[in-house]
């Protein structure tokens, strides 16, 4: 906001000199009014979405806070500092393997049932 070289009172309080065939004071001055709601607006609007981006980034951390507790690796925080050591990424992958495997088994013998209980090899079976 440093850019801002205007406040919605320093318009307010801008005074212009009149000179010969100059512009109409009251128009001026109504759409110098229309660009001071328009500043609040802005205004209201920044701090909401300032206030949003805060609370998610807080939301962020602790979602990481929560993964890293359940024992998974933490995930860069909001704020943009990077995890101390490196993610692995082949754990969360096999473990994931796995489930699907799992899965997939249960769906087999759902789906065959008494065709994979004949069947005395279960070396498929997880």
């Amino acid at each position: 906001m440093e850019n801002i070289n205007y406040t919605p009172k320093d318009i307010l309080q801008k005074e212009f000199k009149q000179k010969m065939r100059g512009y109409d004071p009251n128009d001026v001055d109504g759409f110098l009014d229309d660009i001071i709601k328009d500043y609040e607006t802005f205004n209201k609007e920044l701090q909401s979405l300032s206030d949003e981006n805060e609370r998610l980034k807080v939301q962020v951390d602790e979602l990481n806070k929560q993964i890293a507790v359940s024992g998974s690796q933490p995930m860069p925080s909001a704020g943009g500092t990077a995890p101390t050591r490196s993610v692995p990424s082949q754990p969360m992958s096999s473990a994931t393997n796995m489930d699907i495997l799992k899965r997939l088994s249960h769906l087999e013998r759902r789906v065959f049932g008494s065709q994979l209980d004949n069947n005395t090899n279960d070396s498929h079976r997880l």
